[in-house]
């Protein structure tokens, strides 16, 4: 399945489950109807806007201060209306997914995320969504992402490149001895993922169920793509190559045990460490992929060497490319930000941009004080 979720354009997973809406009042009072931006007419909401901060930040966006959330929401919104600009490019040039893919990508994402049916509705439901919106934001996303493609395709790697970039540094592309590892991770912190063990005893309690899970033949990388609680869990726990000489480094970049690292190399592919406890009390669970047990030099020729090589340039040049195609997309739409003007004019109050707040009985405002909310920032 395509790995859109991962932040290949300008957004963030969080962006997935927040759709941009239609809404018919102008930029006023901050509530969650007015219109927080328009890219060729279209509008974006300002609940739209406040939908994304929600998902980044899993429910607690109370916790941050006006001025936190002023900042944020600019930030939100600068996606959206890039989003929002990428996707009538892709309409221009008639990229539009076909029904089957949209329907094949929301299935994958339910199984990439350990879905069921009622549990992908109560996420809607959390997001404040239908199923309808979710839909088009995906047909949005594939649109992107094959824009993008669509330029990408036409990247070539020329033979005296790769010749060029061997040449410079051949003991570069040697292989060391090593492990390729790993990794799932439990964090007894409050940390908003989806299954987030909260507190050490839920921790615990997850890793070693976890553990037997795998111990009666369960797939690590599905687990890890499921539960892991780290960035990790996006490439299935895979850490990549850890060679021998950077073991002495695994306690300071981790917090783990200082004898886990010639405990890895001890072991053999497929094998699985115990549960192991770092210094901030998270755990962990590794897997060794694979082992190097002497050095080895690879010659320019060896098609590893050129893959390895090609697809650093190719990464590269799209990147590139990807940012051209962004800022072609926005010069080319008439953007008006209605959400940064309103900043601009009530330099002073971002109080303003939240929406209108409750009353109490006696019809008194509920917001805070100023001198409440300046120690607030």
């Amino acid at each position: 399945m395509p790995k859109i979720l991962l932040p290949i354009i300008i957004l963030s997973l969080s962006f997935l489950l927040s759709a941009c809406g239609e809404g018919n009042s102008t930029a006023g009072s901050g509530g969650g109807d007015d219109v927080a931006a328009t890219v060729n007419g279209a509008k974006i909401l300002v609940k739209d806007v406040d939908r994304a901060i929600t998902q980044q930040f899993r429910g607690q966006e109370g916790q941050l201060s006006q001025l936190a959330q002023a900042a944020y929401r600019i930030q939100a919104l600068d996606s959206l209306i890039s989003q929002e600009a990428l996707y009538q490019r892709a309409q221009k040039e008639n990229i539009v997914p076909s029904e089957d893919d949209i329907k094949k990508f929301i299935q994958g994402y339910k199984v990439e995320n350990g879905l069921t049916e009622e549990a992908f509705a109560e996420e809607l439901k959390k997001t404040n969504q239908t199923e309808e919106q979710f839909r088009d934001n995906v047909k949005k996303q594939l649109s992107i992402q094959k824009l993008y493609e669509n330029a990408q395709a036409q990247l070539k790697v020329q033979d005296r490149e790769i010749a060029d970039i061997y040449k410079a540094n051949p003991k570069q592309f040697s292989i060391q001895p090593g492990v390729g590892l790993s990794d799932i991770i439990i964090d007894p912190a409050d940390n908003g993922a989806k299954f987030d063990a909260k507190g050490d005893a839920q921790a615990e309690q997850r890793i070693r169920d976890i553990k037997t899970r795998l111990n009666n033949g369960a797939d690590f990388a599905t687990i890890a793509r499921q539960l892991s609680e780290h960035q990790s869990a996006y490439q299935s726990g895979d850490l990549g190559f850890l060679a021998r000489s950077q073991f002495a480094d695994l306690p300071q970049m981790m917090g783990l045990p200082a004898a886990l690292g010639d405990k890895l190399y001890s072991m053999e592919p497929g094998d699985v460490t115990e549960p192991v406890k770092d210094s901030a009390g998270r755990w962990h669970i590794f897997k060794v992929t694979g082992k190097q047990t002497e050095t080895r030099d690879r010659a320019q020729d060896d098609p590893s060497v050129r893959k390895e090589i090609q697809d650093a340039i190719l990464s590269q040049r799209k990147q590139v490319v990807d940012a051209a195609i962004q800022a072609r997309a926005r010069d080319e739409a008439k953007i008006e930000n209605f959400l940064a003007q309103r900043m601009l004019e009530n330099p002073n109050s971002f109080g303003v941009l939240r929406p209108v707040p409750a009353t109490t009985a006696s019809g008194a405002s509920a917001s805070p004080s100023p001198a409440a909310e300046a120690k607030r920032q």
